[in-house]
Protein backbone atom coordinates (compact mmCIF):
# COMPACT_ATOMS: atom_id res chain seq x y z
CA UNK A 1 0.00 0.00 0.00
CA UNK A 2 1.20 2.91 -0.63
CA UNK A 3 2.16 5.96 2.16
CA UNK A 4 1.55 9.44 1.66
CA UNK A 5 4.58 11.98 2.09
CA UNK A 6 3.77 14.20 5.20
CA UNK A 7 4.70 16.93 6.52
CA UNK A 8 5.27 16.82 10.18
CA UNK A 9 2.38 19.59 12.11
CA UNK A 10 -0.96 19.09 14.32
CA UNK A 11 -3.38 18.90 11.27
CA UNK A 12 -0.82 16.26 9.68
CA UNK A 13 -3.09 13.62 7.83
CA UNK A 14 -6.30 15.46 7.91
CA UNK A 15 -9.27 16.11 6.03
CA UNK A 16 -10.19 19.56 7.21
CA UNK A 17 -13.75 18.67 7.38
CA UNK A 18 -13.63 16.24 10.75
CA UNK A 19 -16.43 17.84 12.55
CA UNK A 20 -14.45 16.60 15.90
CA UNK A 21 -11.14 18.49 14.64
CA UNK A 22 -12.82 21.87 13.48
CA UNK A 23 -14.61 22.09 17.42
CA UNK A 24 -10.93 21.33 18.77
CA UNK A 25 -9.85 24.00 16.53
CA UNK A 26 -12.14 26.19 16.92
CA UNK A 27 -11.11 28.24 19.79
CA UNK A 28 -8.64 30.82 20.08
CA UNK A 29 -8.68 34.54 19.30
CA UNK A 30 -7.50 36.03 16.04
CA UNK A 31 -5.28 39.69 15.92
CA UNK A 32 -7.49 42.25 14.98
CA UNK A 33 -5.75 43.56 12.48
CA UNK A 34 -7.30 47.41 12.19
CA UNK A 35 -8.71 47.46 16.11
CA UNK A 36 -9.50 51.10 15.81
CA UNK A 37 -11.06 51.18 12.28
CA UNK A 38 -14.31 52.77 11.12
CA UNK A 39 -15.55 50.60 7.92
CA UNK A 40 -18.04 53.41 6.44
CA UNK A 41 -20.08 52.27 3.11
CA UNK A 42 -21.41 54.85 1.01
CA UNK A 43 -24.24 53.55 -1.07
CA UNK A 44 -24.16 54.12 -4.63
CA UNK A 45 -28.08 53.77 -5.18
CA UNK A 46 -28.29 55.95 -1.52
CA UNK A 47 -25.68 58.21 -2.02
CA UNK A 48 -23.66 58.72 -5.02
CA UNK A 49 -26.27 58.53 -7.46
CA UNK A 50 -27.39 61.69 -6.04
CA UNK A 51 -24.97 63.63 -7.26
CA UNK A 52 -22.95 66.76 -5.93
CA UNK A 53 -25.88 68.12 -3.56
CA UNK A 54 -25.44 65.14 -1.45
CA UNK A 55 -21.93 63.73 -2.10
CA UNK A 56 -20.07 67.17 -1.55
CA UNK A 57 -21.35 67.83 2.25
CA UNK A 58 -20.75 63.64 3.19
CA UNK A 59 -17.63 63.62 1.83
CA UNK A 60 -16.35 66.98 3.93
CA UNK A 61 -17.94 65.30 6.80
CA UNK A 62 -16.19 61.86 6.08
CA UNK A 63 -12.63 63.87 5.43
CA UNK A 64 -13.03 66.11 8.51
CA UNK A 65 -13.47 62.78 10.80
CA UNK A 66 -10.76 61.58 8.98
CA UNK A 67 -8.39 64.12 10.84
CA UNK A 68 -8.93 62.38 13.99
CA UNK A 69 -9.94 58.89 13.21
CA UNK A 70 -9.09 55.86 11.25
CA UNK A 71 -11.12 55.48 8.05
CA UNK A 72 -11.88 53.04 5.09
CA UNK A 73 -14.50 54.49 2.73
CA UNK A 74 -16.56 51.72 0.86
CA UNK A 75 -18.25 52.65 -2.29
CA UNK A 76 -21.36 50.94 -3.57
CA UNK A 77 -22.85 49.96 -7.31
CA UNK A 78 -25.86 51.79 -7.60
CA UNK A 79 -28.00 52.85 -10.74
CA UNK A 80 -25.69 51.33 -13.31
CA UNK A 81 -25.43 48.09 -11.62
CA UNK A 82 -29.12 47.92 -12.00
CA UNK A 83 -28.98 48.50 -15.57
CA UNK A 84 -26.03 45.66 -15.92
CA UNK A 85 -28.10 43.67 -14.12
CA UNK A 86 -31.11 44.19 -15.87
CA UNK A 87 -29.23 43.58 -19.31
CA UNK A 88 -27.10 40.83 -17.94
CA UNK A 89 -29.99 38.50 -16.75
CA UNK A 90 -32.16 39.62 -19.81
CA UNK A 91 -29.39 37.98 -21.71
CA UNK A 92 -28.84 34.80 -19.68
CA UNK A 93 -25.76 35.49 -17.71
CA UNK A 94 -24.97 33.48 -15.03
CA UNK A 95 -24.31 34.95 -11.57
CA UNK A 96 -20.65 34.73 -11.71
CA UNK A 97 -20.45 36.94 -14.33
CA UNK A 98 -23.36 39.71 -13.29
CA UNK A 99 -20.85 39.68 -10.17
CA UNK A 100 -18.02 40.62 -12.50
CA UNK A 101 -19.85 43.21 -14.19
CA UNK A 102 -20.95 44.97 -11.29
CA UNK A 103 -17.75 45.01 -9.41
CA UNK A 104 -16.26 47.24 -12.78
CA UNK A 105 -19.18 49.71 -11.86
CA UNK A 106 -18.40 49.88 -7.88
CA UNK A 107 -14.54 50.67 -8.75
CA UNK A 108 -15.35 53.66 -10.72
CA UNK A 109 -17.58 54.66 -7.61
CA UNK A 110 -14.01 54.07 -5.64
CA UNK A 111 -12.05 55.97 -7.85
CA UNK A 112 -14.26 58.82 -8.51
CA UNK A 113 -15.02 59.31 -4.68
CA UNK A 114 -11.34 58.61 -3.85
CA UNK A 115 -10.44 62.16 -6.09
CA UNK A 116 -13.09 63.96 -4.47
CA UNK A 117 -11.38 63.24 -1.24
CA UNK A 118 -7.95 64.08 -2.51
CA UNK A 119 -7.37 67.22 0.04
CA UNK A 120 -8.07 64.98 2.70
CA UNK A 121 -5.29 62.16 1.00
CA UNK A 122 -7.89 60.50 -0.16
CA UNK A 123 -6.39 56.93 -2.07
CA UNK A 124 -7.85 54.58 -3.99
CA UNK A 125 -6.95 51.09 -2.71
CA UNK A 126 -8.19 47.84 -3.97
CA UNK A 127 -8.63 44.08 -2.10
CA UNK A 128 -4.71 43.50 -2.26
CA UNK A 129 -3.95 46.41 -0.28
CA UNK A 130 -6.22 45.55 2.70
CA UNK A 131 -3.10 43.89 4.64
CA UNK A 132 -1.06 47.64 4.64
CA UNK A 133 -3.80 49.07 5.27
CA UNK A 134 -2.43 49.90 9.46
CA UNK A 135 0.36 51.44 7.38
CA UNK A 136 -1.49 53.73 5.35
CA UNK A 137 -3.36 55.09 7.94
CA UNK A 138 -0.15 55.66 10.01
CA UNK A 139 1.02 57.55 7.04
CA UNK A 140 -2.33 59.46 7.31
CA UNK A 141 -3.77 58.78 4.57
CA UNK A 142 -7.72 58.06 3.92
CA UNK A 143 -7.91 55.24 1.84
CA UNK A 144 -11.04 54.10 -0.67
CA UNK A 145 -12.56 50.88 -1.79
CA UNK A 146 -14.95 49.68 -3.45
CA UNK A 147 -17.14 47.08 -1.80
CA UNK A 148 -17.96 44.37 -4.31
CA UNK A 149 -16.18 41.13 -2.74
CA UNK A 150 -13.70 39.83 -5.32
CA UNK A 151 -15.43 36.32 -5.34
CA UNK A 152 -16.08 37.35 -8.83
CA UNK A 153 -16.91 34.22 -11.22
CA UNK A 154 -16.57 32.06 -7.94
CA UNK A 155 -19.90 34.20 -6.59
CA UNK A 156 -22.47 31.91 -4.90
CA UNK A 157 -25.82 31.26 -7.02
CA UNK A 158 -28.65 33.04 -5.78
CA UNK A 159 -31.51 30.95 -3.91
CA UNK A 160 -33.68 33.81 -5.60
CA UNK A 161 -33.00 34.39 -9.50
CA UNK A 162 -29.56 35.47 -10.12
CA UNK A 163 -29.01 38.65 -8.58
CA UNK A 164 -25.36 38.04 -6.41
CA UNK A 165 -25.97 37.60 -2.99
CA UNK A 166 -22.49 38.65 -1.66
CA UNK A 167 -22.81 42.40 -2.99
CA UNK A 168 -21.03 45.89 -1.75
CA UNK A 169 -22.98 45.87 1.81
CA UNK A 170 -21.86 42.29 2.07
CA UNK A 171 -18.28 43.38 1.21
CA UNK A 172 -18.10 46.50 3.08
CA UNK A 173 -19.13 43.87 6.24
CA UNK A 174 -16.35 41.28 5.53
CA UNK A 175 -13.58 43.63 5.32
CA UNK A 176 -14.44 44.85 8.88
CA UNK A 177 -15.05 41.89 9.99
CA UNK A 178 -11.55 40.52 8.77
CA UNK A 179 -9.68 43.83 9.73
CA UNK A 180 -11.01 43.64 13.24
CA UNK A 181 -12.52 47.17 12.93
CA UNK A 182 -14.39 48.89 15.51
CA UNK A 183 -17.36 49.81 14.09
CA UNK A 184 -19.17 48.70 10.50
CA UNK A 185 -21.90 52.16 9.02
CA UNK A 186 -23.67 52.06 6.59
CA UNK A 187 -24.80 55.00 4.66
CA UNK A 188 -28.34 54.93 3.09
CA UNK A 189 -31.09 57.65 2.15
CA UNK A 190 -32.97 56.89 4.78
CA UNK A 191 -33.02 56.85 8.63
CA UNK A 192 -32.62 53.04 9.13
CA UNK A 193 -34.75 49.68 8.97
CA UNK A 194 -38.02 49.76 8.33
CA UNK A 195 -40.58 46.70 8.60
CA UNK A 196 -41.27 48.01 4.35
CA UNK A 197 -40.01 50.41 2.23
CA UNK A 198 -40.73 53.63 3.63
CA UNK A 199 -41.05 55.52 0.08
CA UNK A 200 -43.42 53.30 -1.18
CA UNK A 201 -45.66 52.28 2.38
CA UNK A 202 -46.23 55.20 4.66
CA UNK A 203 -47.42 52.81 7.55
CA UNK A 204 -43.79 50.99 7.53
CA UNK A 205 -42.50 51.54 11.32
CA UNK A 206 -38.63 52.56 12.22
CA UNK A 207 -36.64 49.69 13.78
CA UNK A 208 -34.24 51.54 15.74
CA UNK A 209 -32.55 48.35 17.33
CA UNK A 210 -33.01 44.60 16.43
CA UNK A 211 -30.84 41.33 16.13
CA UNK A 212 -29.47 39.57 13.18
CA UNK A 213 -31.48 36.10 14.45
CA UNK A 214 -35.03 38.16 15.13
CA UNK A 215 -34.52 40.32 11.50
CA UNK A 216 -33.87 37.11 9.89
CA UNK A 217 -37.28 35.52 10.99
CA UNK A 218 -39.54 38.67 10.38
CA UNK A 219 -38.91 37.35 6.74
CA UNK A 220 -39.46 41.33 5.51
CA UNK A 221 -40.48 41.96 2.17
CA UNK A 222 -38.07 45.03 1.57
CA UNK A 223 -34.74 45.21 3.26
CA UNK A 224 -32.37 48.65 3.45
CA UNK A 225 -29.40 46.12 3.86
CA UNK A 226 -28.26 43.33 1.92
CA UNK A 227 -29.79 39.96 3.31
CA UNK A 228 -26.34 38.21 3.55
CA UNK A 229 -25.39 40.13 5.96
CA UNK A 230 -27.43 39.32 7.65
CA UNK A 231 -26.39 35.93 7.82
CA UNK A 232 -22.20 36.71 8.16
CA UNK A 233 -23.14 38.79 11.46
CA UNK A 234 -24.78 35.86 13.35
CA UNK A 235 -21.27 33.79 12.53
CA UNK A 236 -19.37 36.85 13.02
CA UNK A 237 -15.76 36.87 15.28
CA UNK A 238 -15.17 40.43 15.72
CA UNK A 239 -18.19 42.67 14.58
CA UNK A 240 -21.10 42.41 16.88
CA UNK A 241 -23.00 45.30 15.10
CA UNK A 242 -23.66 46.87 11.98
CA UNK A 243 -25.45 50.23 11.78
CA UNK A 244 -27.47 52.01 9.22
CA UNK A 245 -27.48 55.72 8.97
CA UNK A 246 -28.82 58.15 6.73
CA UNK A 247 -26.02 59.77 4.97
CA UNK A 248 -27.90 62.75 3.60
CA UNK A 249 -28.26 63.97 6.88
CA UNK A 250 -25.50 66.44 7.73
CA UNK A 251 -23.58 64.83 11.66
CA UNK A 252 -24.95 61.56 11.46
CA UNK A 253 -21.88 59.77 10.26
CA UNK A 254 -19.72 61.67 12.46
CA UNK A 255 -22.46 60.41 15.50
CA UNK A 256 -22.12 56.85 14.68
CA UNK A 257 -18.48 57.36 14.26
CA UNK A 258 -18.41 58.64 17.66
CA UNK A 259 -20.50 55.47 18.87
CA UNK A 260 -24.04 57.63 19.18
CA UNK A 261 -27.02 54.80 18.80
CA UNK A 262 -28.13 56.61 15.76
CA UNK A 263 -30.51 54.65 12.79
CA UNK A 264 -30.92 51.35 13.52
CA UNK A 265 -27.91 48.98 15.03
CA UNK A 266 -28.56 45.56 13.79
CA UNK A 267 -26.64 43.33 16.25
CA UNK A 268 -24.78 39.42 16.52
Amino acid sequence: MHQRKELRSRLQGETLVRRELLDQRSGGETIRIAPDLNVIKIGGHGAIDYGRAVMYPMLEEIGALSRENQLLVVTGGGGRVRHIMDVGTDLGMPTGVLAELSAKISEQNAIMVSLLLSKYNGIRIHSTDLLELPSSLKLGLLPVIHGTPPYGLYEHPSRHGHIPPHRTDTGAFLMAEVLGAKRCIIGKNVDGLYTDNPETDPDATFIPSVTAAELIEMDLPDLVIEPMVLQLLTEAVHMKEVQIVNCHQSGMITRAVNGEPVGTIIRA
